[in-house]
């Protein structure tokens, strides 16, 4: 939806006409569906004054944008009804869970059903006054003051070890907060949600975009919920609560301990994993599966010499020599080959290869040429040995389509992802994707001549793919793994910046590249020799004995 906003002149521009009243009275459109507005490229909040003359694009709440304003304002809502009934209490806000956001709520006395009720309750009174939500901006040394009163000092020390001059705070009917994004005009914009109990905490649950009125069914994830919480447990064993913790760590003698202390979590998690594959003598197939950027590969490398710890012999087999003829691989809906399709693998060669290892036979393996399309047999060939494991990995690994001939009890089925649990501070997450996001543009800068905004333009459609051959089946794991490093993003930080500095202001992920670069400022850099050859992070940056450029 574009307007032309062209009969404005300068002097009406002296009349401080902010851009919620302009759409209010030019535009033919509910005021109360529009996140934010973009103009000249930029985008601007409702409360911001037209400074300009161009073309303006209201952006609504039922786009991927609008909907992180939707949840975010939500969010915002929330922290302050519960701070209204609650004033001395700790909110944290953890991860994403079940369609919604898990947190907790630390005060005096335990959280209870009744308490998360009488939250709800206030955040509806809030929606129904309409309460707008105006911004302020003040100076750093002045948003630790009002942080320092509200005895919050994980935004303190978030803010202390920024490079900031001046902080934009957001004002919600007297209560002061930081939020890294955009925020809505008001209140009265939220039109569904719901706030459940689940121990020892809640979950702030928000429509899917595609229908902003009614919230989507809703389902428990306990395996996913169990690894989050194994990853809290990892995080107080190295005492960092959130990034200004962090900080505190990375400027101190402990930067070594940190970092060789995260990687033994990870090696004794997978060490873990395999001694669970030992256990079950009947299993002969291990899959490993995971979004992009998860590190499978390294994964899947040190997952081997921890089964030959336990005496077994891990034979890896890459699904991607498995790819159909390139004539014969099925096409999306835009008629191009569509490669994540399951059905761009040769299921039933897979299958069949398979069931001849298990069966102790010496079988030939083709090698996909991605250049001509076609399948090649080079007289490789591969035999199971009696104690032998075979390793696959790609993203349809926990797909049953993908080993439907196998008897279920031989195979061993491992997720792995990037599962963020550390934040910018208790109000403001870190996702999952913007962790996976930046180990791909550092990647792909190093090793496969990708710039930042090549990567970020991609980013769409690896989801959509990730969403429809991943995530549906990540419930069927029999182990889940999480590849985040507490200390990854400062890691990160100095290779991202650099590429994401190149964004240039016309690009059209020019406001993604600000936006994760202002997540990244936040970080204290931490060198990279620190980091030991067989870490998942050496598969990003370089240096990896498992992973070649």
């Amino acid at each position: 939806m574009v307007k032309v906003y062209s009969e404005m002149d300068k002097n009406k521009l002296n009349h401080k006409i902010t851009f919620y009243d302009l759409i209010s009275k030019k535009f033919n459109v509910d005021i109360n569906n529009i996140a934010v507005c973009k103009m000249n490229d930029k985008c601007y909040e409702l409360n911001n004054l037209v400074e300009d003359l161009g073309e303006i694009e209201p952006i609504e709440f039922n786009t991927e944008l609008g909907m992180k304003i939707y949840t975010r304002t939500l969010q915002f809502i929330f922290i302050k009804a519960t701070l209204d009934l609650f004033p001395n209490a700790k909110i944290k806000i953890e991860h994403s869970i079940s369609k919604g956001l898990f947190g907790e709520i630390i005060k005096d006395s335990l959280l209870t059903k009744n308490d998360i009720n009488l939250i709800k309750e206030r955040m509806n009174e809030l929606i129904n006054k309409n309460i707008p939500i105006k911004s302020v901006r003040m100076s750093k040394e002045e948003a630790i003051k009002v942080f320092a009163k509200y005895n919050m000092l994980d935004k303190v020390k978030l803010l202390e070890y920024s490079n900031l001059k001046e902080v934009k705070l957001y004002d919600l009917d007297g209560r002061y907060d930081y939020f890294y994004g955009y925020m809505a005009y008001s209140t009265g914009i939220i039109k569904a949600f719901d706030l459940i109990y689940y121990e020892p905490g809640f979950i702030l649950r928000s429509p899917k975009q595609e229908n902003l009125e009614v919230l989507p069914e809703y389902k428990e994830q306990r395996k996913l919920s169990k690894i989050f919480l194994e990853t809290e447990r990892w995080l107080s064993i190295l005492g960092v609560g959130e990034v200004g913790t962090l900080n505190e760590k990375l400027s101190s003698h402990e930067v070594q301990s940190l970092i060789l202390t995260s990687e033994a979590l990870h090696e004794k998690k997978i060490a873990n994993i395999a001694d669970q594959i030992a256990n079950k003598k009947e299993v002969k197939i291990v899959l490993i599966a995971g979004p992009s950027s998860s590190g499978k590969t390294t994964f899947a490398n040190r997952l081997g010499i921890q089964l030959r710890v336990n005496g077994l012999i891990p034979i890896p087999l890459s699904l991607d020599d498995f790819f159909v003829e390139r004539k014969d691989t099925p096409k999306d809906e835009n008629g191009d080959y569509d490669y994540e399709s399951i059905y761009a693998l040769d299921l039933e060669l897979i299958n069949k290869t398979l069931i001849a290892l298990m069966n102790g036979e010496e079988v030939n393996i083709p090698t996909y040429n991605f250049i001509t399309g076609k399948r090649e047999w080079n007289g490789k060939k591969v035999k199971l040995p009696k104690n032998g494991v075979l390793i696959l990995e790609g993203i349809h690994g926990l797909n049953p389509i993908l080993t439907s001939s196998i008897p279920e009890e031989n195979i061993f089925k491992v997720y792995i992802s990037a599962l963020t649990q550390l934040n910018l501070d208790n109000h403001n997450r870190i996702t999952t994707t913007d962790v996976r996001k930046v180990r791909r543009i550092v990647r792909d800068s190093l090793s496969r001549g990708h710039d930042a905004e090549a990567t970020l333009k991609m980013w769409p459609s690896i989801k959509r793919g990730e969403k429809k051959n991943i995530f549906v089946y990540q419930d069927q794991a029999d182990a889940m793994f999480n590849s985040t490093l507490v200390y990854e993003l400062s890691l990160l930080k100095p290779y991202a910046l650099k590429e994401l500095a190149k964004v240039k202001e016309e690009s059209p992920v020019y406001e993604e590249a600000i936006r994760l670069q202002s997540i990244l400022n936040f970080f204290k850099e931490v060198e990279s020799s620190y980091v030991p050859m067989n870490s998942i992070l050496r598969e990003f940056i370089g240096g990896s004995c498992f992973y070649e450029y």
